[in-house]
């Protein structure tokens, strides 16, 4: 098998003017797309809030009673200076942590809880009672603060 090489033969120039090319255009012209597409936001964000909407609608009136929007009292774990963990008001011990939160968590339907840590209490100690928090069904943790502290350079 052999190879050969070919040389293009010069073509003739003809009706062509000088010092214009016309060569094949390899680029998209984006800037009608553009247009098209802004014109297009523009639209769908003046008719987006038109279209939530509602429609008007007189609703009956009945007798019935309101739905009860009492929540559940909020669940309270407490950690004193000392370590020691308080449920609620009971004193209890690491140990009883986990099934009783699996306990009240089986009858609650309300997975929030909250954690009222001393400030004396190190990180690692508020951050495993929030894993035996999390381990007890509840996953759904508010750190318990007070106000009047430091800025940070706040307001």
């Amino acid at each position: 098998m052999g190879a050969s090489v070919q040389q293009a033969k010069p073509r003739a120039r003809r009706g062509r003017r000088r010092g214009r090319h016309s060569a094949m255009m390899a680029e998209i012209n984006i800037t009608p797309m553009v247009d098209v597409m802004l014109v297009l936001l523009i639209i769908f964000m003046v008719a987006a809030p038109l279209m939530t909407v509602g429609v008007p609608v007189e609703l009956p009136k009945t007798a019935a009673t309101p739905l009860p929007s009492v929540e559940e009292e909020p669940l309270t774990v407490s950690i004193t200076a000392e370590g020691g963990i308080t449920l609620m008001k009971t004193e209890i011990t690491r140990e009883e942590l986990i099934p009783k939160l699996r306990a009240i968590a089986a009858e609650r339907s309300d997975n929030k809880i909250f954690l009222r840590a001393d400030g004396r209490v190190p990180y690692e100690v508020v951050a495993q009672v929030m894993g035996a928090l999390n381990a007890g069904g509840f996953n759904n943790i508010g750190l318990v603060t007070d106000t009047g502290g430091p800025s940070m350079g706040g307001q």
